[in-house]
């Protein structure tokens, strides 16, 4: 999903798996699969940007692996004092 504005001010989330088309005219269009047709106030390039962001997420997402819930309640964090890269010989 993807955070765009109506050129009136209101801010709205999009589901960009429904994009077919942008369009700068000189506004921004988003038409959708279905026809419908947004006009936004962010430029052409920023839209793409966004939805390759939010693509990205959801690929690195999928490449991490299933941790289970018992396995999180397990898991245990701990401070850290020192690093050894920042200690000098």
């Amino acid at each position: 999903m993807i955070l765009l504005t109506r050129l009136s001010g209101s801010a709205f989330v999009l589901n960009a798996d429904l994009i077919e088309r942008l369009d700068s005219t000189p506004d921004t269009v988003v038409t959708l699969v279905d026809g419908k047709k947004y006009v936004v106030a962010e430029d052409l390039l920023q839209v793409v940007e966004q939805v390759r962001s939010w693509r990205g997420s959801i690929i690195a997402a999928g490449a991490l692996p299933e941790v289970s819930p018992q396995t999180m309640a397990r898991a245990h964090l701990a401070a850290v004092t020192s690093h050894p890269a920042g200690e000098e010989d």
